[in-house]
């Protein structure tokens, strides 16, 4: 198949869906797909019409790591600076930081650095017979698409250990139960499912939900009293916006009585 098309890039509305399209390696990502990744996430945050994100693969699974075919014959293009956020990470666009949500749709193998892509997502919606994994353990390939970061900070330093140390598979269950899923979906669904959730999440006020999802991530930087002031300049850009006092004169109207989300 033509590496022309190893990233697809889809729009439902205001939801943009981001495919990993090279199924007959499962997904693994090249140093050009991984360009291509990192240049579709920028385009998915500058685009106004788009407020989230879906992240996929196709071919039944999500991503089964690095390429180490190509990493064996020494991948020209594979990326592997050092860089702090925005810069292109080995696996693309890992090291984004970006101003709206993404959700990773994850189907089969989302294994060494697709698991670290995955863990990149802010939410994961995982198909039954999913299997997440550091599989990487086996052939000395490190995690540094910040695996060893947002791995721990996910689900626990002691669980993080576990997954790093051993290299053992993780179905769809036990990453529920760890928090590594958000949602288990039947198979063959990940995807739907999670067009579904976004499409949710984008009918919510975007200025407060956007500057809410920043501050969270950004207080794993900052002691308690940065974080909390960070917190309030958020909150105040958002009033100062007009979309609070927008959202209060419809509540004052009636609309979301007993904790309705719909407005219909």
């Amino acid at each position: 198949m033509s590496e022309e098309n190893s990233v697809l890039v889809d729009r439902e509305g205001a939801v943009t869906v981001i495919s990993i399209n090279r199924p007959h390696c499962r997904n693994a990502v090249d140093g050009a797909t991984a360009r291509k990744l990192y240049d579709a996430f920028l385009a998915f945050d500058a685009d106004e019409d788009a407020s989230v994100a879906v992240f996929t693969g196709t071919g039944g699974h999500f991503c089964a790591g690095a390429d180490l075919k190509k990493v064996a014959a020494g991948d020209p293009e594979k990326k592997r600076e050092l860089g702090g956020f925005d810069t292109i990470a080995p696996m693309g666009p890992s090291r984004l930081r970006l101003s709206k949500p993404v959700i990773a749709a994850v189907e089969g193998y989302a294994v060494a650095g697709g698991m670290e892509l995955a863990l990149w997502a802010d939410m994961r919606v995982v198909a039954d017979d999913a299997t997440f994994g550091i599989f990487c353990r086996r052939f000395g390939v490190p995690l540094i698409d910040l695996g060893t970061i947002r791995l721990p900070r996910l689900i626990g330093h002691s669980q993080a250990m576990d997954l790093i140390l051993t290299g053992r598979p993780v179905g769809a269950q036990e990453a529920l139960r760890m928090g590594l899923a958000n949602r288990v979906v039947g198979r063959g669904e990940a995807c739907a499912q999670a067009i579904a959730l976004a499409q949710e999440i984008a009918r919510f006020p975007q200025t407060c939900l956007r500057a809410d999802r920043l501050s969270a991530l950004r207080q794993w930087d900052l002691s308690e009293e940065e974080a909390i002031a960070n917190e309030m300049r958020g909150g105040l850009e958002v009033i100062a916006s007009g979309e609070t006092f927008s959202g209060a004169a419809r509540f004052a109207s009636g609309v979301g009585r007993h904790g309705a989300f719909s407005e219909d």
